[in-house]
């Protein structure tokens, strides 16, 4: 007995120190979306980073590139906290802006052709493709079953014992028809 209650009090503990995290990263978002003002605005500054210079990725300075880029972040993190505690049937369609706003992210730190936020329907696409779909196709049996009152299982089987009911009638004539054979043939 004793034991339940320490791995209780152990699941207790590990649950408030995990919500106590998300709500503490949930808080700071505002603040992050004000980083931004704690980098040079100086178009010649530069600043390094454990012995290596960050780039500008051609945005005139650094504060308005981390603008753009903590204006990507924190959605970003933010609806990832949401999809991995979002307990809906619907929280699959969540993956659509998360991988939107991390190929944004990747394309703006990664890529070197200066130009941001462009062909990124093409690349999520294939994504869209699998995804809704998916979230529509549950979505489907959710209405049919609460809001229609159809339920796929109980169909099947009310088919099933239809189907036999039909096989048996099927039989029942089959030896009707015998009966009346043998009763002529006597």
């Amino acid at each position: 007995m004793r034991r339940v209650k320490t791995e209780k009090g152990q699941k207790a503990k590990k649950r408030i120190i995990i919500e106590s995290t998300l709500v503490f990263f949930i808080i700071l978002a505002p603040f992050l979306l004000k980083v931004y003002e704690l980098f040079p605005d100086d178009p010649n500054a530069s600043i390094v980073i454990f012995g290596k210079e960050l780039g500008k990725n051609g945005w005139p300075d650094y504060q308005v590139y981390f603008w753009f880029l903590f204006q990507k972040v924190v959605p970003l993190y933010l609806i990832f906290i949401w999809f991995m505690t979002c307990k809906h049937w619907w929280y699959h369609i969540l993956l659509l802006p998360i991988i939107m706003y991390a190929f944004q992210i990747f394309e703006d730190i990664f890529d070197k052709d200066y130009i941001v936020d462009s062909e990124n329907l093409l690349w999520l696409l294939p994504i869209c493709v699998v995804v809704i779909p998916f979230v529509y196709f549950i979505r489907m049996k959710l209405y049919d079953k609460h809001v229609h009152g159809i339920d796929l299982e109980a169909m099947d089987a009310e088919l099933k014992i239809l189907k036999e009911k039909e096989e048996l009638r099927k039989e029942r004539e089959k030896l009707e028809q015998r009966k009346i054979t043998l009763s002529k043939k006597m």
